[in-house]
C-alpha cells in the first residue's frame, strides 16, 4: 500500500474529505469518456447517444452498487462485435437487442448476488487477449472504411479488409484527412512531454481538430468538392446525429423474441464478454490502485449488472468496468469511488450544454478513435507480449484469434480453452483421465510452522483450472506472513497460477511478509519470462547473453556482486511513489556495491514495469539505481519541465496535489525541473547551492527520495554497460555534493 498516505475513508466520509481530487480526475476521465462513448455507440451500429447514455448510467447508477475503487463504469469497446453480433442475429431491430442486454444485466446480477465472480479466472488470460485482439480486427475493419470514406458490402471480416485495398480509389481525401489528423494525434500524444497540451486527452484532441476541418469544408451542406479533375461529396451525412432533445433517443427493449434460441445466444453472448472483461479490468484497476485496494468482484457483477438492467431499458449499451477510463482516473490522482458519479454528471452537463457543437462531430473523427482502438488491441506488440510470455502463449492466443474471426466469439472462447488443454495434456504427457486427477486431487498442502511462518507444496498440474483450488489453499495465510510456496513437486505450471502467485506474493509483500516462490530449478520454459509457462524436465543450464557477460567482468574487476537471475522481490521499489500505481513485472541483471568515500550501498537493476493495463497496457524496460543512505534526508521528486508544466502544476494545485517548489535564487534550476515533496522547508535546506549547482549541468529523467534512499534512472531502456557506469559515477557525484556528513545519522 501507499506508505506515505493514509488510505482514503470510504462512503459519505471519503465523499467530503476527497472530493477535490475525485472532481479533477473525474473531468479528465469525462473528456475521455465523451468520444470513446460516442465511438463505441456508432460502431455497434446504434445512436451515438446511447452510447453516452450508458456512459451517464456507468457514473450515475453503477457507482452506488459496486465494489470497485477507482474504476470507471460506462460501455466498452470489447462489447462492439457481441451488439454487432446480437443485430444480425435478430432481424437486425435494436430494440430485440436491448431485449436481450438487460436479460444480460440479470444474469449478471444473479451471479453476482451467487458470489460466481471468482470462476472469470478459470479464463486463460492467453484465450482473453486472443479474444480481445479478434474484436480488435473486427473494429478496425468495420471503421477504416468510416476513416477513408468508403464502403464495403462483404459479409465476412476478411472479405470487409480485402475490400479496403480493392476501394483505395474511392477514398474521399476530406474524410481521410479528418481520420489522419485524429489518427496521428492519437499514435504521437503520449511522445508529446508538455503537460499544457495533456491536459487535453487525446480523443478530445480528435475531435477539436477535426472541428476546422467540417466548417473549413461545409460538411453542413451537402456539396461536391473538385480535387485533382474528380469530385468528392461532403454533407451532413458524415456527421453524427444526435437529436435536439437528447430524450428523443430513449428507446425501450421488445422482448417478443426471448423464446428462439438466436435471443439466447446473443444474451450468452454479451453476458460472457461483459463479465469477462469486467472482472478482468477491475483486477487490473486493483494493481494500478496507489493504496493496494482490492475490489468486491461479486458486488461489482451486481453494480455492472443492475445498470446494464437499466441502460438496456433506456436504449443503452451493456455497462462494464473499462481499462482507457479507469487508468485516466487513476493517473489523475482519484481517491475514491465517488470520481466515478462526478464523471456521469460531467457527461450530462456535456450533453446539455455541447449538443449543437457534439452535431458537428465527423463520423470519421470517430472511426479514428475506433481505428486506434483496435489497432491497439491487436497490435504487433500484443503479439510480441505473448511471444515474450511463451511460444505457447502466442499460439493459444493465435488460435482464439483465428477461431473467433471465423466463427464468433463463444466459439472463439470453447475453442481457446480446449486448445491451451490440449496442449498442456501434451506438454504434461499424461492421458485425459490423469490430466485432470494431477489438477483437482493433487495433494497440494500448506504446513504451518512453529515459528508463525507458512510452508505451500504445490503438486500435480498447476494450470488455471486449478485457479479456484489455488484461492482456496491460499485464503487462510494471513496478510503479511512468511510464506514459502514450492513448485518443485508440479509437472507443470502454467501463467494463470504464475500470475496468481505473484499477485499473492505482491499483496503479502506490501503488507511485510515475505513470500518466496521456489522449487522451478528443474522445470523448464520457453522463455525468461517470470509468468512462462514451466514444465519439469530436470535441471536446465540457463544461457547468459554478451551483456550479462560484460557486466559480469565489470563486477569482477570492481569486487561487486552480480545477479542475473529473475529477482521476485521487488517490493522495496513499491516504496517509491514512482511505482504506486506502475505495476512491476520483474526484476533482473543486479549489481551491488559499496561506494566507501560516500559511505552508501547501491544496487542497479534492470526493471520491467506496466502502466496500465489489457487494452491501455504500456509496457516499459530501463534500468534503475536505488542508492541506501547512511542517513535521514528528506523525501522529494525530481523530474524535467516541460515550457507549459508550471501553468499544468498550478491548475492541479486546485485538486490538493502538490505544486512545484521554486527556488528563487536558482530560476535556471526551477525552469529545468519540476521538484516536489512533502516538507517544502526541509527540501529547500536540502538543496544546497552545490546539488543545485551540479543537476543544473547533468541530465536526469527522475530522481526520488523515500527518506531513506534515492531512487535515479537517466534512461528509458535498459542501460548498456558503459550506461551503467555512467550511472554509478553519477549517484557518486550528486552524493558528494549533497555533502551527507553534514546531516545527522538516524537514531536507531
Amino acid at each position: 500500500m501507499n506508505l506515505n498516505n493514509p488510505i482514503p475513508s470510504k462512503g459519505l466520509k471519503g465523499l467530503k474529505e476527497n472530493w477535490r481530487n475525485d472532481v479533477s480526475a473525474a473531468l479528465s476521465v469525462s473528456l475521455v469518456a465523451l468520444p470513446l462513448a460516442l465511438g463505441i455507440a456508432v460502431a455497434s451500429g446504434v445512436s451515438p447517444m446511447a452510447g453516452v447514455l450508458s456512459a451517464i448510467i456507468g457514473g450515475v447508477v453503477t457507482t452506488f452498487f459496486r465494489g470497485g475503487n477507482l474504476s470507471i463504469n460506462g460501455p466498452a469497446a470489447g462489447l462492439i462485435a457481441a451488439i454487432l453480433g446480437g443485430l444480425v442475429a435478430l432481424d437486425g431491430n435494436i430494440n430485440y437487442v436491448l431485449a436481450a442486454i438487460v436479460v444480460s444485466g440479470g444474469i449478471q446480477t444473479i451471479l453476482g448476488f451467487l458470489k460466481m465472480g471468482r470462476f472469470a479466472k478459470l479464463l486463460p488470460s492467453s484465450v482473453l487477449h486472443g479474444i480481445l485482439a479478434a474484436i480488435g480486427i473486427i473494429i478496425f475493419a468495420k471503421q477504416i472504411h468510416y476513416a477513408l470514406g468508403t464502403t464495403s458490402n462483404a459479409n465476412t471480416i476478411i472479405g470487409t479488409l480485402s475490400d479496403v485495398f480493392y476501394n483505395l480509389s474511392e477514398i474521399n481525401p476530406f474524410v481521410f484527412l479528418i481520420a489522419l489528423v485524429g489518427i496521428l494525434v492519437l499514435f504521437f500524444y503520449k511522445k508529446i512531454n508538455t503537460k499544457f497540451i495533456r491536459i487535453i486527452p487525446a480523443p478530445m484532441w480528435v475531435l477539436l481538430l477535426a472541428l476546422p476541418i467540417v466548417f473549413g469544408f461545409d460538411f453542413f451542406n451537402e456539396h461536391s468538392i473538385s480535387l485533382f479533375g474528380k469530385n468528392y461529396v461532403v454533407g451532413p451525412d458524415l456527421l453524427i446525429n444526435i437529436p435536439d432533445n437528447p430524450l428523443d433517443s430513449i428507446m425501450h427493449p421488445d422482448f417478443s423474441m426471448i423464446g428462439t434460441s438466436a435471443f439466447w445466444l446473443t444474451v450468452l453472448s454479451i453476458t460472457t464478454i461483459a463479465t469477462v472483461i469486467t472482472l478482468a479490468s477491475a483486477r487490473a484497476v486493483d494493481k494500478l490502485d496507489p493504496y493496494k485496494r482490492t475490489t468486491n468482484l461479486n458486488k461489482d457483477m451486481v453494480g455492472v449488472g443492475l445498470s446494464t438492467m437499466v441502460s438496456g431499458a433506456l436504449g443503452g449499451l451493456p455497462i462494464t468496468t473499462v481499462i482507457v477510463r479507469s487508468t485516466v482516473n487513476v493517473n489523475s490522482n482519484a481517491k475514491t469511488k465517488w470520481s466515478n458519479l462526478y464523471h456521469g454528471i460531467f457527461l450530462i452537463l456535456f450533453v446539455l450544454i455541447l449538443a449543437p457543437v457534439l452535431r458537428s462531430v465527423p463520423l470519421a473523427a470517430l472511426a479514428a478513435i475506433l481505428v486506434h482502438t483496435g489497432f491497439k488491441l491487436a497490435s504487433p506488440q500484443v503479439f510480441k507480449h505473448a511471444y515474450d510470455q511463451g511460444v505457447e502463449q502466442l499460439l493459444f492466443l493465435s488460435l482464439t484469434l483465428i477461431i473467433t474471426l471465423f466463427t464468433d466469439l463463444l466459439y472463439g472462447i470453447v475453442g481457446g480453452i480446449l486448445m491451451t488443454l490440449v496442449l498442456h495434456m501434451l506438454l504434461a504427457k499424461v492421458g485425459i483421465v490423469n490430466f485432470f486427477k494431477k489438477i483437482y486431487k493433487s495433494g497440494s498442502k500448506v504446513y504451518k510452522s512453529e515459528n508463525g511462518s507458512y510452508d505451500v507444496k504445490l503438486k500435480g498440474i498447476a494450470n488455471f483450472l486449478y485457479a479456484l483450488k489455488l484461492d482456496k489453499l491460499l485464503e487462510d495465510i494471513p496478510e503479511g506472513s512468511n510464506v514459502s510456496i514450492d513448485m518443485s513437486q508440479t509437472r507443470l505450471v502454467d501463467l494463470t497460477i504464475m500470475e496468481n502467485l505473484i499477485e499473492f506474493k505482491r499483496v503479502h509483500d506490501d503488507n511485510g511478509g515475505d513470500v518466496k516462490l521456489i522449487g522451478l530449478d528443474n522445470h523448464v520454459a520457453s522463455t525468461s519470462h517470470n509468468r512462462a509457462l514451466k514444465i519439469v524436465t530436470g535441471r536446465v543450464k540457463k544461457r547468459i547473453t554478451k551483456r550479462q557477460i560484460r557486466l559480469q567482468k565489470v563486477a569482477i574487476r570492481n569486487g561487486w556482486s552480480f545477479e542475473r537471475e529473475v529477482d521476485w522481490n521487488t517490493s522495496y521499489l513499491r516504496n517509491f511513489h514512482f511505482f504506486d500505481s506502475r505495476p512491476i513485472e520483474m526484476k533482473s541483471n543486479s549489481l551491488k556495491g559499496l561506494d566507501v568515500e560516500n559511505n552508501f550501498k547501491w544496487e542497479i537493476a534492470d526493471i520491467v514495469f506496466d502502466e496500465g493495463a489489457l487494452d491501455a497496457l504500456e509496457v516499459y524496460q530501463t534500468t534503475v539505481q536505488i542508492v541506501r543512505l547512511p542517513v535521514s534526508i528528506p523525501r522529494f521528486i525530481i523530474d524535467k519541465e516541460g515550457l507549459f508544466d508550471k501553468i499544468f502544476n498550478r491548475v492541479k494545485v486546485f485538486s490538493g496535489a502538490r505544486g512545484d517548489i521554486d527556488f528563487v535564487k536558482y530560476p535556471g534550476f526551477s525552469g529545468k525541473f519540476q521538484l516536489s515533496g512533502e516538507d517544502e522547508d526541509a527540501i529547500k535546506a536540502f538543496f544546497n547551492d552545490n546539488v543545485i549547482r551540479f543537476l543544473e549541468q547533468n541530465e536526469i529523467h527522475h530522481i526520488e527520495s523515500n527518506g531513506e534512499a534515492l531512487m535515479i534512472f537517466k534512461y528509458l531502456h535498459i542501460a548498456r554497460t558503459d550506461e551503467v557506469q555512467n550511472m554509478l559515477e553519477f549517484s557518486h557525484n550528486l552524493l558528494r555534493h549533497m555533502d551527507l556528513k553534514k546531516i545527522p545519522k538516524i537514531v536507531v
